[in-house]
């Protein structure tokens, strides 16, 4: 994208100093993400919003907003430098509203940078898995007195086992005699899974775990560490909406206790790593421990078996229906994918008993 465009863009917000440089950080999948650099002391994240994606943008926005005022209003005697250093900082548009809209510029937001801070896109050790574990903990329970109900859904039936039930059904239908030959020992695993992976959603639906407040992307690239590897905040805020905590603690735990790639073909290298599943889980447990239901508590590790199934089911859905939701790199990657997640179910399951 042009300078001239990042510049103009950048202009119709309400910030403080002037623009110098931009570079794009290329962490997200859907987003386009800038980091503007200034002749102040502030630096600043320009972000477009995907609205083919998110169908609901000043709804997604208005999420990001209402969630970090409400961690920022926790802190009422921090100044707003402490803040803005520690907590996702928003700057509103010139008109007042928290995004800019033209047509065909898409959608944009804007935050404060956090300057001297690291991601990683892979949990090296246990010290990592730990803080990673305290700022999930740390973004619940800030939010746990929130009213999820302010916020909008922005991807409907996202976790819903249900729906993607649904789905799989379908795509059994569809599929080819050849593709469901090939899937035919993993069709079988979720028929035997089948009744187990709905105990937390019919938990929810019961009413039984409650409804809060949920980022729905707990990655590890999703954790803000300082250079010396201690928490942050979360950040990639975009999928907050209305959820039950163990969609959280479930996928962080998918993606940091896989001991290899989620494409691994040699399936000996998938382990599931109980060392950074109890490290994350202490962290976590310092956070919440006593905001949590005692339900709550006693679904975590079934949380995990969830999350990496409901991952299998869906790659599995998409190598039946030929491959039209995720990205492939040759014909058989979907299908890869789903035996990786389903190799790191049968490795979870015998380290962790439920």
């Amino acid at each position: 994208m042009k300078a001239e465009t990042i510049i103009s863009i950048f202009n119709e917000f309400d910030h403080q100093f002037n623009y110098k440089s931009h570079s794009e950080l290329n962490s997200g999948h859907i987003n386009d993400t800038f980091l503007i650099k200034t002749d102040g002391d502030t630096n600043y994240i320009l972000q477009r919003i995907n609205e083919v994606v998110f169908k609901d943008v000043p709804g997604l926005v208005n999420n990001k907003v209402l969630t970090s005022n409400h961690i920022r209003s926790k802190y009422s005697n921090a100044s707003n430098e402490a803040l803005n250093k520690t907590v996702l900082s928003f700057i509103k548009e010139k008109n007042r509203n928290s995004y800019y809209h033209k047509e065909g510029v898409n959608f944009w937001n804007v935050m404060i940078f956090i300057d001297d801070s690291v991601t990683h896109e892979i949990v090296k050790d246990g010290e990592i898995a730990y803080e990673g574990g305290k700022l999930l903990g740390d973004f619940l329970n800030l939010t746990s007195d929130f009213d999820s109900s302010q916020l909008i859904e922005v991807i409907p039936n996202f976790h819903n086992m249900a729906f993607r039930f649904k789905q799989y059904a379908s795509s059994i239908q569809s599929a080819s005699k050849s593709r469901l030959t090939k899937a035919a020992d993993y069709i079988q695993i979720v028929a035997d899974l089948k009744e187990e992976m709905h105990i937390l959603q019919n938990l929810k639906d019961a009413g039984e775990i409650p409804i809060r407040v949920t980022h729905n992307d707990t990655k590890i690239s999703n954790s803000l560490f300082t250079k010396n590897n201690k928490g942050v905040c979360m950040i990639d805020t975009d999928t907050v909406m209305p959820g039950i905590i163990h969609y959280d603690f479930g996928d962080a735990i998918r993606t940091i206790c896989n001991t290899a790639a989620e494409d691994e073909t040699d399936l000996s290298k998938v382990e599931f790593n109980l060392d950074y599943y109890k490290a994350y889980e202490k962290g976590f447990l310092e956070k919440t421990q006593d905001s949590l239901t005692e339900t709550e508590l006693k679904y975590l590790p079934l949380a995990a078996k969830t999350m990496i199934f409901i991952m299998a089911l869906r790659f599995l859905t998409d190598y039946l229906n030929n491959d039209v939701y995720y990205k492939i790199s040759y014909q058989e990657h979907n299908l890869d994918r789903a035996k990786n997640q389903f190799k790191l179910i049968k490795s979870f399951s015998k380290k962790i008993s439920l």
